[in-house]
């Protein structure tokens, strides 16, 4: 089954996808990552994320072995530091970046977060420069709460914004009550980092009752729960095991009352609250 999410643009991503903040930096063997980013495109998880700080280029060179001879199947998200964040830094960190995977071009391109320094405007044009080279087909920022995305979206062409990547998962539900609308309202896909809370999740009684009887995992219940609210979860794994336990969420469709006890496990926010950041 094939999950996607339609960007500003009209390009169709795949609705799961996988993250990379910790791979390629020795925590397992690099073959058994790279196989399992690899069967991760195999069962359609082909949203690939990354960023200049993992590792400190390390992720970005690893999913470059990863996808060598298939960059066509995957659709490619990097990052770029607040540090990076003028016009020649950008451009630099981009080039950086397209060297380590190995790639002529990002399919999407990332402001990391915003600090009180970063300068929006310039920001936004060199981004939009590097769209007009062809070095990124698209732009977007990450750990944007909604004061942020209007204070984008006032800069000249901050309304190109096709995403905002921020943490969201089952425990950590605040982007639900005004980011989640926000963005929907703007067209603005949404991507949810850490989506089963680094693990956490797996372990918690209600995920576990509904997992049990739908003979499923936490893992895939936890995902499945995310994907419903039309968003682009990137969880990260580098065991073929894991990434083949993540993709089943593609094809589990929460009941009404499965929805009832998950609700009643983590309550979805009732005001407003700060984003949640890692």
């Amino acid at each position: 089954m094939t999950m996607t999410v339609t960007l500003a643009d009209g390009r169709k991503v795949s609705a799961l996808g996988q993250g990379s903040w910790h791979l390629g930096q020795g925590r397992r063997p690099r073959e058994v990552e790279e196989r399992a980013m690899r069967d991760g495109l195999d069962l359609g998880l082909t949203l690939v994320d990354t960023a200049e700080m993992y590792g400190n280029g390390l992720s970005e060179s690893h999913i470059g072995r990863a996808l060598a001879g298939r960059r066509d199947e995957a659709f490619l998200v990097s990052k770029v530091l607040p540090s990076n964040a003028t016009r020649a830094g950008i451009r630099a960190a981009c080039d950086a970046s397209l060297r380590r995977l190995g790639v002529d071009r990002l399919d999407l391109y990332l402001l990391h977060w915003r600090e009180s320094r970063t300068d929006l405007a310039e920001v936004v044009d060199t981004f939009g420069e590097l769209q007009a080279s062809g070095k990124i087909a698209a732009w977007g920022v990450s750990n944007f709460d909604v004061d942020d995305m209007e204070a984008l979206f006032r800069v000249p062409g901050g309304d190109r914004c096709a995403a905002n990547q921020v943490l969201y998962n089952l425990g950590s539900r605040g982007i639900e009550f005004a980011l989640l609308p926000w963005c929907a309202r703007h067209g603005v896909a949404v991507m949810a980092y850490t989506p089963m809370g680094s693990g956490r999740l797996a372990r918690h009684p209600a995920l576990a009752q509904v997992a049990r009887a739908r003979g499923a995992t936490p893992a895939a219940v936890a995902l499945a729960a995310l994907l419903r609210r039309g968003v682009i979860a990137i969880p990260e794994s580098g065991d073929p095991a894991h990434v083949a336990d993540n993709a089943r969420a593609l094809g589990l469709a929460l009941s009404a009352e499965e929805v009832r006890v998950l609700d009643a496990a983590f309550p979805p926010p009732e005001r407003k609250h700060p984003l949640d950041i890692l």
